[in-house]
């Protein structure tokens, strides 16, 4: 029997059906050992040497497959074809060879990228060695993302700064509140545009002014209504005379767009479907286990010359011969890691069957099948003609545009968000010729103002990030979660990035004394040098010792900042942000207004403290809200910032009060005082009140959501815990925001890394 290892139970049952008898296939469930999690794992004075640990959860998985090893004579290590891949293939390999249970059966290292029988019988086929350039690069960057998270995490935590930094995440939220500064900054500036109704043979259209009095009319020339009167009053009214002096006509075709990679993916799923980045991941992932599409993540372009024949193969037999260009279309792939994913991500059949799918799995294959098929079609093609009218009085110009689609091509099949618009409505123009008489019937000034840059959706800040060389295509969807997880941004109703307080504050810290740590151009040099390492251009040592060593220098430098100065340059990264009008003075003292930090986060407080207790909360946008200032038992042990968040103190009737104090909420009946941390000033009401200082709430049920395959044990959902609801299965614990499915829990709960923050220790 053979014993072949896969990531995904999912996977591993559809394999298994592919091979047949003779085969077993077990599942690692992903990473099944990781750093431990302390101090001096990653010993950087000794060739960074790390100490491994198995992840909670996984010990019976590994069981199962040493079991199973005892029955084999032979083992394939069938992970995922990229640098997490390669590591889980190889952590599995040194657990097996350390506690000496190969004696001397075979191991092989095969890898496919799409889920087929004939891709599976080939990667067997064709086995090879670990690739150790692969497994280097993850080493150096699971060792980095360590090092910095040791390294900065105390430092923030102390401070009530933040949650965590990291190299990528801290580049996203920087880029995001850097946006927001951009957009605050902004300030509009007014501008004109003058366009004229025009008939031709009763057949009316829109042309717009591009020259007067012998000068070009650009976008901003003009600059005021005062301009636009003296235009007015010169080209004349009510019906002007105009003659047509050119027209051009030209072909135009459009090219198709190159098949998904996974941030295009990405991008186009939250153009046209609104999905997160997480959301498309997990959808791309069940259709890649299901053998329906290859491997979704890539940063590749290019398709196999197997698949090309079969596109173009369907393109003629649905759509017909014209459709079929005359040779392949042909993307180059930009990206510099040759030895990751080598496809696009596309359909793995081209047959027409249809597939049983639902949800978001049927609609992301219908967006990957239709951008596959589209990118081996012909050009659309389009007729343009122009044409400049020119005033009998020689005073003015204008210039009209008409485009007309000829032949469909790709976009019979797929457009692009971004162009659907344009596309979709042909502007056409009546028949005219040089030297015909037009009647331009009214003119139409309208008024613009420059617009700020938009804020940051999760598709642009994807693309942003790839345009700068930051993240690769197994880390956007978790930059994206996790910068939304720790708070440091939120999302608005159009799906656009907003800087909280939070992250306004870490932006403002990693700014002064960790500037290379959110520097685009260092962060995209260490994504280059990941990649150099995955080549085998560069040696793990030396890429470990190139960014370490310098971001040593800043942690060890940003230790001896006085909290009191580290305040000093939020508020002055800040202040424009706080305070627009420039009025930072306290209405009740005079004194300065600033931000404060506290473990409950940050909030506006008076210099003056504790003399003037005035304080002002920010909410989730780092907004300003003024709120009460009856705030005089706040103690500051530092003399610097009050530890406390502004208190709350809401009459709810009855004699029942609302409060916020040292442990957060609670209702008080001023004899007794229950926490009601659950609830909020919106949200509190006098019946809630009631009943917990009644002990009449009940502590909610869990509730089971299914088995775990791996450990057997039964998974438990508790709407309410310590820190919230949160899932839990033979003692381990996941905090969730929402009640999750049964296979989104299963992974949650096998993937569950340790806690490093109660490991740390302090340095020598």
């Amino acid at each position: 029997m053979n014993l072949l290892i896969v990531e995904s139970p999912s996977k591993a049952k559809t394999i298994e059906k592919y091979l047949g008898n003779g085969w077993r296939v077990i599942a690692s469930v992903g990473h099944v050992r990781d750093l431990v999690p302390e101090n001096g794992s990653v010993d950087t004075e000794h060739d960074f040497k790390m100490r491994w640990q198995i992840m909670p959860g996984k010990e019976k998985q590994l069981k199962l497959i040493t079991d199973e090893l005892k029955k084999a004579d032979a083992v394939y290590l069938a992970s995922d074809p990229d640098r997490e891949g390669e590591a889980i293939a190889w952590h599995i390999l040194d657990i097996l060879k350390s506690k000496k249970l190969l004696n001397g059966k075979p191991v092989y290292r095969v890898a496919f990228h799409e889920i087929t029988k004939k891709a599976v019988l080939a990667a067997i086929e064709n086995p090879r060695e670990i690739d150790d350039n692969l497994v280097d690069a993850y080493m150096v960057r699971r060792a980095l993302d360590y090092l910095i998270g040791f390294g900065i995490s105390p430092l923030l935590w102390r401070r009530n700064l933040g949650k965590s930094a990291g190299r990528v995440q801290s580049v996203a939220v920087k880029l995001v509140v850097d946006r927001e500064r951009e957009i605050e900054d902004f300030k509009p500036v007014e501008y004109w545009s003058v366009d004229a109704e025009c008939n031709i043979n009763k057949s009316y259209f829109k042309s717009s002014l591009i020259s007067f009095n012998g000068k070009k009319i650009d976008k901003m020339t003009i600059e005021n209504k005062s301009m636009v009167d003296d235009i007015l009053d010169k080209i004349g009214s009510p019906v002007i005379p105009a003659t047509v002096k050119n027209i051009e006509k030209k072909k135009i075709s459009r090219h198709s767009a190159a098949p998904f990679t996974t941030s295009t993916l990405q991008q186009e799923a939250a153009r046209k479907l609104y999905f997160s980045s997480k959301r498309t991941m997990a959808a791309a992932q069940k259709l890649y286990e299901a053998g329906l599409i290859t491997y979704m993540r890539t940063d590749a372009t290019n398709l196999s010359v197997d698949a090309v024949n079969e596109i173009r193969a369907y393109i003629g037999k649905t759509y017909g011969d014209n459709f079929v260009p005359a040779k392949p279309n042909i993307y180059v792939t930009k990206s510099k890691n040759a030895q990751e994913a080598h496809e696009a991500i596309r359909p793995t059949h081209f047959d027409g069957s249809e597939h049983k799918l639902s949800g978001d799995e049927a609609k992301l294959y219908e967006l990957i099948w239709k951008r596959t098929i589209a990118c081996q079609m012909t050009n659309a093609e389009f007729d343009s003609v122009s044409a400049d009218i020119e005033t009998d009085n020689h005073i003015a110009i204008f210039h009209a545009v008409g485009t007309t689609r000829t032949f469909d091509g790709f976009m019979r099949v797929y457009i692009e968000t971004r162009d659907d618009e344009d596309d979709d409505s042909d502007t056409k123009l009546p028949p005219m010729n040089i030297g015909d008489k037009i009647d331009i019937k009214s003119l139409l000034p309208e008024q613009h103002f420059t617009q700020p840059p938009a804020r940051y959706t999760e598709a642009s800040l994807v693309k942003k990030l790839e345009e700068l060389g930051i993240g690769r295509p197994s880390t956007y969807a978790t930059i994206m979660s996790t910068i939304v997880d720790r708070n440091y941004v939120e999302q608005d109703k159009q799906h656009r990035f907003h800087p909280t307080s939070g992250g306004w504050v870490i932006a403002s810290y990693l700014d002064k004394y960790f500037t290379e740590l959110v520097d685009v151009n260092f962060t995209a040099k260490t994504e280059d040098t990941l990649d150099d390492v995955s080549n085998g251009k560069t040696q793990k040592l030396d890429a470990l010792n190139d960014f370490w060593r310098p971001t040593e220098k800043m942690i060890d430098g940003a230790r001896g900042i006085t909290t009191t100065e580290i305040i000093n340059q939020i508020n002055n990264f800040m202040h424009k942000h706080l305070f627009i009008d420039g009025n930072d003075k306290c209405p009740q003292c005079g004194g300065k207004l600033g931000i404060k930090l506290s473990k409950f986060g940050a909030f506006i407080g008076c210099e003056n403290y504790p003399k003037c207790n005035y304080t002002q909360k920010l909410d989730e946008s780092s907004k300003l809200k003024v709120q009460s200032s009856d705030n005089s038992d706040n103690n500051d042990n530092s003399g610097e910032t009050p530890t406390k968040p502004v208190h709350t103190d809401i009459d709810l009737g009855d004699g029942i009060s609302f409060k916020t104090g040292r442990y957060g909420p609670y209702v008080t009946n001023g004899k007794k005082n229950v926490s009601a941390k659950k609830y909020t000033a919106d949200t509190i009401t006098l019946e809630i009140a009631r009943e917990l200082l009644s002990g009449e709430v009940k502590k909610a049920e869990p509730e089971k959501l299914g088995k775990n395959p791996i450990t057997d044990a039964e998974i438990y959902y508790y709407p309410t815990g310590r820190y919230g609801a949160y899932i839990s299965s033979n003692r381990v614990n996941v905090s969730v925001k929402e009640k999750p499915d049964l296979e989104t829990a299963i992974d949650l709960i096998n993937n569950k890394k340790p806690s490093t923050r109660k490991f740390i220790r302090r340095k020598k």
